[in-house]
């Protein structure tokens, strides 16, 4: 198994909800410069340089510089003046003009046309700034066919010894292409360098799943087949693809959203308890999970493609690429034997949300009577919602007030919101960055899982049903209800989230 390096988490103490948390270890994060590639691309613009800013301006990260390269030719200054747009455009924390100020003082910008050389000397000029002891983080925010490219870059400057890089998906498109790129990459990296984001997993709500199973003794007991009757990970998109087509078209969205998200977050359902939680342990739960997976079955596949879809520019006229999918899927080991995961995603569905539904089985009903609503609103749930705001909720039946015995749906709702820490949240993208500098591997994907889960979609890569077509606005093919059956999709919801009083 491959070594993961991991530094010690700094401890962070909060004084008074809403204000500013404080360092107290002495085991600080060392000063990092962060070399971020794609600086001037639609992720940086919405995420990495908010996510930035506030690190930069909070008590939470280290030292930082920040050294932006892209295709665009501009300097320091007008790079300044994007990164301002894009904070006050897309940041959630409220960053005040001062700290915007001093953040934008830490950036500096080398167009990708000066070449090796000049990104060096920028680095070089960083980290005299911040002392002998500054670490090296890159990012990655490029397209795949840019990686190798940044590579040979990387190494022609002298920027990749006692380095980091953070890679973007998508981690290849079949296992062919997979192989072929991690050992491209650890001709430059080694695997304890590389660190693979999944935002999904940077999410609060998605940690909450660790904390809910292995730190209660009232779940862990009952996650299992014993207990559990089926699960659901529906992650519907709203929106559609834009100036994306053309992309879009030579993946789909299996290879965009399951592979790289939805099967990570399966693992973190499906996982056996680690030894420890740390990094390693972690991560080689995961894999355990990836590798007991059963191949997909693409007669359990229903691929889908809205409406208007191949009229959009870099689509073919002929297009099979299908912008939705449900499957199921199978994990063969003692926990999970005879449990179906059904995922689900889609792009320009009827509603914009990321569930995880544990679906419990249900008790046996003979004492009540065939009226008295039990069973009528299908089985308990215990559902987790990855939005910003983390909440969980758990749903089962309870008596009526009043005469008789009349049952129906309650439950019992978590969020966030309703702590004294709900301003302490980091954004998905923040978390991970955090993490990558302290060398943090739990919430990344190695190199043998993304291997693991491309082997065993190649029977749905090389068969794969054809898509059928779906209306913008709907929850995708009628057909996905006999792919579920006898069970039903948890969403759309009957019941609403509670708001807070």
């Amino acid at each position: 198994m491959t070594r993961m390096a991991g530094t010690p988490a700094q401890t962070i103490a909060y004084p008074a909800p809403g204000s500013r948390p404080r360092k107290v270890s002495s085991e600080r994060t060392a000063p990092h410069v962060i070399v971020l590639f794609g600086a001037t691309g639609d992720l940086a613009r919405r995420k990495l340089l908010p996510g930035l800013a506030h690190l930069t301006t909070s008590a939470l990260a280290p030292d930082l510089r920040i050294v932006a390269t892209s295709l665009e030719e501009m300097d320091d200054a007008a790079f300044a003046g994007f990164a301002r747009a894009a904070v006050e455009e897309f940041g959630i924390h409220g960053v005040g003009q001062e700290q915007l100020d001093a953040f934008c003082e830490q950036l500096s910008y080398v167009p990708t046309s000066a070449g090796a050389e000049a990104l060096s000397a920028a680095v070089g000029r960083a980290r005299a700034e911040l002392g002998e002891d500054a670490h090296l983080l890159h990012y990655l925010s490029v397209p795949p066919k840019s990686a190798f490219a940044v590579m040979a870059m990387l190494r022609e400057a002298g920027l990749v010894e006692g380095s980091r890089v953070i890679m973007e998906k998508p981690f290849g498109t079949d296992l062919e292409s997979a192989i072929e790129l991690n050992d491209h990459l650890h001709e430059t990296f080694s695997e304890d360098q590389i660190f693979r984001i999944d935002h999904f997993l940077g999410k609060e709500a998605a940690q909450n799943i660790l904390a809910f199973r292995f730190a209660n003794g009232l779940f862990e007991p009952i996650w299992n087949r014993n207990f559990i009757d089926h699960v659901q990970i529906d992650i519907p998109e709203t929106l559609g693809l834009g100036r994306r087509a053309s992309f879009y078209e030579s993946t789909g969205a299996y290879k965009d959203m399951v592979v790289t998200h939805l099967f990570q977050v399966l693992a973190f359902v499906a996982m056996e308890p680690p030894t420890a939680l740390e990094p390693r342990a972690i991560s080689e739960e995961k894999n355990k999970v990836f590798r007991s997976l059963l191949p997909i079955d693409p007669a359990h596949v229903v691929r889908g493609q809205v409406a208007g879809y191949r009229d959009q520019e870099g689509v073919a006229p002929d297009s099979d690429t299908e912008t939705f999918i449900a499957l199921r899927c199978d994990i063969d080991n003692w926990r999970w034997a005879g449990v179906p995961f059904y995922l689900r995603t889609g792009k320009q569905l009827a509603e914009g949300q990321r569930i995880i539904s544990i679906a419990f089985k249900e008790a046996p009903r003979s004492m009540f009577a065939v009226n008295s609503g039990v069973g009528s609103a299908g089985p308990d749930h215990l559902t987790f919602d990855l939005a910003e705001e983390s909440k969980v909720s758990l749903s089962f039946y309870g008596k009526r007030p009043g005469p008789g015995m009349f049952l129906e749906k309650l439950s019992m709702q978590f969020s966030t919101r309703d702590t004294e820490r709900a301003g302490d949240v980091l954004e998905a993208y923040e978390r991970l960055l955090l993490d990558a500098m302290r060398g943090d591997h739990t919430l990344f994907t190695t190199s043998e899982g993304i291997e693991s889960l491309w082997a065993r979609s190649q029977d749905l890569l090389d068969d794969p049903p054809p898509v059928k077509p779906y209306a913008p606005g709907s929850w995708g093919p009628n057909a996905i209800h006999q792919l579920i059956a006898p069970h039903a999709w948890r969403l759309p919801f009957e019941r609403v989230w509670r708001e807070q009083r």
